[in-house]
């Protein structure tokens, strides 16, 4: 079996490795908790050819979950060996060689869980998603899914949801990706593993979330109310763990730092000089001691639950402020859009100075069209300013006969070609700065893929993170805190996504948010000296799914200096979820934006 036939790729040093394509059927979704039921994995050399072949049913020894998904009962699965007895076999198909799956994250985090149970380590330094190569070539599927890709690349499917034949399937898929990715000159989103996060693969433990709103702070000499947020710091005569359990049974809030929200700070020296004691001195946070603490909790005045959910805002109302930063903009949903000329086109912007390529940018949504940020088989036309013509993409975009077009094209309606082709998106959504969707009601609709990407970048990187903030703007745990070093919040209800060097995706569970979540705000910062002004454009797109068709997409500028850029916020309103496409820069780093919502940053 070949993996290459529409392209020799094994002269092309840049899409030539020794692959491990692989699949897992699991238990359920959650990584830390559920099991593999089933493996394949299939290697291939640089050259095509395939060279190694393994699949087995394994026993998970435990229940095997959604038996109407993937027909691998008990009883099928009580023979078969346990992970660790193959794990030898599986690391070794797996070892020096790139591993690819669809959706690989998922795949990856469940054998890196296997093999940590196995007290193995997985050797796998590099991954590939074909979900996110294919959101970079962006073939006219109907989808991003595995049976929609291999309809559109002609790969037959004979039993979905089996190991051996998905891994077959995948083989298939990958073939004409890697091909088109070639031709289209498309750097590959290879991910080092494992990404940055712990290496234990294990969020925190999940935090009990309180139910009832904060009330704010305590008046003088008064009691305490349900929903306050307390602080510890320092020694205490009763058990930390005696205290905080007593605390949470009681209705309060406990945080593990202190900010302008906080309610009390209980300590027994409040001159100790913690960082927790002088935030509290700095932002005038009351201090109780150990004693007046544990006699105000026989007290605790009832609080308002979280469920009483504020009335929907009357439309145009102004969104709440970015802590410590300049507010948003009044934010409107935007009346439906006539059809434009440009309804159909998708065009790449190359050259000239930032604010040429932004206000292109903003001219093409206008007319109804979609912002391109990289070359794909979506682009229709390529605007070139000055400079664009030493762009490295140019002598791929003058090959594959796209029409480039002079800036003064933009000048004026213009008319679609006869039979132009509809890119794979045309029917999503095109949301300006500011823009505003209105989501489907979780159970219709609850996952949601929130993915940001960019242009390729060499001197700097660029992070997703995203924080799940209450009615006060405040994470109510620093595990709300959602980054590369922690990507799951403590309930596994926003997780951020690794897709490689141009590209991450922050997933949110809308029916899973805890009672106190409000929005949901997703912001990228540069790790470098870099600003969005060197970067560019920064494309977002929300999907009701790992693999759903997208919804909607923003391109989004931001100015010259800015190092930190508000991306989007999935919020509340009422009982009724939105999006919205922000792209709010600030010139501060990702530092001040933590702290403004209320994270400790050591």
């Amino acid at each position: 079996m070949s993996l290459v036939t529409t392209l020799d790729v094994s002269r092309l040093p840049d899409y030539a490795y020794d692959w491990a394509l692989v699949d897992v059927e699991t238990s359920g979704l959650v990584a830390r908790r559920d099991r593999v039921l089933s493996v394949a994995a299939l290697t291939f050399g640089p050259d095509g050819v395939q060279n190694g072949e393994f699949s087995t049913l394994l026993n998970p020894g435990c229940d095997p979950g959604p038996v109407h998904v993937h027909g691998l009962t008990s009883e099928r699965l009580s023979g078969a060996p346990a992970f660790e007895q193959v794990a030898g076999r599986i690391g070794a198909l797996l070892q020096d060689r790139v591993m690819v799956a669809h959706n690989a994250q998922l795949d990856y985090d469940f054998l890196a869980h296997e093999f940590a149970r196995a007290r193995l380590h997985l050797p796998v330094s590099r991954r590939l998603c074909t979900l996110a190569l294919n959101r970079r070539v962006e073939p006219p599927a109907a989808d991003l899914g595995l049976a929609s890709l291999a309809a559109h690349y002609g790969v037959r499917q004979t039993r979905a949801h089996d190991a051996l034949d998905d891994a077959r399937v995948l083989a298939g898929v990958f073939r004409s990706s890697l091909s088109e990715a070639a031709r289209l000159d498309v750097p590959l989103p290879l991910v080092p593993c494992p990404p940055r996060q712990d290496p234990r693969f294990a969020p925190n433990p999940p935090k009990t979330p309180c139910p009832y709103r904060n009330p704010g702070r305590p008046a003088p000499g008064g009691p305490l109310v349900q929903g306050m947020k307390i602080a510890v710091t320092g020694e205490t005569a009763t058990s930390r763990a005696e205290l905080v359990a007593r605390a949470v049974a009681a209705g309060l809030n406990i945080m593990s730092s202190v900010s302008r929200h906080t309610s009390a700070l209980v300590t027994n020296d409040a001159a100790s000089g913690s960082a927790k004691a002088r935030r509290a001195i700095a932002e005038g946070v009351p201090v109780l001691d150990e004693h007046a603490f544990l006699k105000l909790l026989g007290e605790v005045r009832p609080g308002t639950p979280h469920e009483d959910r504020t009335p929907e805002a009357a439309p145009g109302t102004a969104p709440e402020a970015v802590p410590g930063a300049a507010p948003s903009p009044v934010v409107v949903p935007p009346p439906a859009r006539p059809v434009k000329p440009f309804g159909r086109r998708r065009v790449l912007v190359l050259g000239g100075t930032h604010e040429e390529a932004s206000a292109a940018r903003a001219r093409i949504v206008d007319m109804g069209g979609a912002a391109a940020i990289n070359l794909s088989a979506g682009v229709t036309d390529v605007v070139l300013f000055p400079g664009g013509e030493r762009d490295r993409r140019m002598a791929r975009v003058t090959s594959l006969g796209v029409p480039v077009r002079e800036p003064a094209w933009l000048g004026a309606p213009v008319s679609e070609p006869a039979g132009a082709p509809a890119p794979a998106d045309a029917v999503t959504d095109v949301l300006p700065r500011g823009g505003v969707l209105d989501l489907p009601a979780p159970s219709t609709a609850g996952h949601w893929h929130v993915s940001a990407s960019w242009a390729q970048q060499t001197t700097c990187e660029i992070d997703v993170v995203a924080f799940v903030l209450d009615e006060d703007e405040q994470v109510s745990c620093d595990g709300d805190f959602v980054f590369y070093g922690a990507p799951e919040s403590p309930g596994g209800s926003v997780r951020l996504l690794c897709d490689g060097p141009t590209e991450q995706t922050v997933a949110v569970d809308l029916a899973a948010l805890p009672p106190a979540a409000r929005r949901v705000a997703i912001a990228a910062a540069i790790d470098g000296t870099a600003t969005f002004g060197d970067i560019g454009a920064v494309r977002l797109v929300p999907a009701p799914g790992v693999d759903a068709p997208a919804t909607a997409q923003a391109t989004l500028d931001a100015a010259t200096s800015e190092r930190t850029l508000l991306l989007a916020e999935i919020y509340r309103r009422g009982p009724r979820w939105r999006f919205r496409a922000v792209g709010q820069g600030y010139d501060h780093g990702l530092e001040a934006l933590v702290r403004g919502y209320g994270v400790d940053v050591e």
